[in-house]
C-alpha cells in the first residue's frame, strides 16, 4: 500500500513538474541595441540594418529610419510607412496582443504606433492596407487600431522574430483562430519615384530597436 501511494505521489510529482515546464516556456525576449530588454509603450528607433559597409570614398550615410508620409499631393491620408535613408526615423511603439505583458516577445502579435502628432483624423497604428492593383503590392499605412485582437483587427497585428543575429518583422496574425492570413516579411518596395515604401515582401528586412532616450 504504501509502495503504490509512494509511486502515485512520484507520478504526480513528474507530471506537475512537466506542466510547470510547459507552462513557463515563453518566446524569447526582444533586446534593443543596447542589450537591454524591449517594453511595451515605450518609444524606440526601428533602424534597418546597412547591408553595406562604408568604404570611405565620400561622405557614408548614417543609418536609415521609418517614417510617415504623405501618399500623394492630392491625397494625404491615411499616411504611408516609409524608409528614409540618413535620418533614425520616428520613433514607435509596441503593444502586445495581451496589454497586461510589458516585455515584446518574439513571435507574438503586437500593434505597432508611430509616435507622431499628424493632422489626419485616422491613428498612426500601423496596418496592412489594401491590396495596390498598380503595383501588385501590400503596402503598409496609418490608421490601423490599438488591441481588441480578432478578424476585424486582423490587419493591425505584426510579429517580430529573430533574423540571423538581428531581427525582422512578420505579417503573419494569429489572433483569429479560423482566418488565414497572408504569412510574409515586412520589407521594402521601391516604387516609380524612388520611394521606399514598407511592404508584405518574400526578402527578410532586418532591423534593429534602439531607445529613444
Amino acid at each position: 500500500m504504501k509502495l503504490r501511494h509512494l509511486c502515485c505521489l512520484l507520478f504526480f510529482g513528474f507530471c506537475c513538474e512537466a506542466l510547470v515546464a510547459a507552462s513557463g516556456a515563453s518566446p524569447k525576449q526582444v533586446v534593443d541595441t543596447e542589450g537591454k530588454k524591449v517594453w511595451a509603450g515605450v518609444d524606440y528607433y526601428m533602424r534597418p540594418v546597412p547591408t553595406k559597409a562604408c568604404d570611405g570614398r565620400g561622405p557614408c550615410v548614417v543609418g536609415s529610419g521609418f517614417v510617415l508620409v504623405a501618399r500623394s499631393s492630392n491625397q494625404t491620408c491615411p499616411l504611408n510607412v516609409v524608409v528614409v535613408e540618413g535620418f533614425r526615423g520616428q520613433a514607435v511603439t509596441f503593444t502586445p496582443v495581451n496589454p497586461k505583458k510589458g516585455v515584446i516577445r518574439v513571435s507574438t502579435d503586437i500593434n505597432i504606433k508611430t509616435s507622431l502628432e499628424t493632422s489626419c483624423t485616422e491613428s498612426t497604428v500601423w496596418k496592412l492596407d489594401a491590396f495596390d492593383e498598380a503595383t501588385r503590392q501590400w503596402f503598409v499605412s496609418t490608421g490601423g487600431v490599438l488591441g481588441n485582437p480578432g478578424k476585424d483587427t486582423i490587419s493591425n497585428w505584426f510579429k517580430i522574430e529573430e533574423y540571423d543575429d538581428d531581427y525582422k518583422l512578420v505579417f503573419c496574425p494569429t489572433v483569429c483562430n479560423f482566418c488565414k492570413p497572408l504569412c510574409k516579411n515586412v520589407g521594402v518596395f521601391v516604387d516609380s519615384n524612388g520611394n521606399h515604401r514598407v511592404a508584405l515582401t518574400d526578402a527578410p528586412y532586418k532591423v534593429r530597436f534602439q531607445p529613444s532616450a
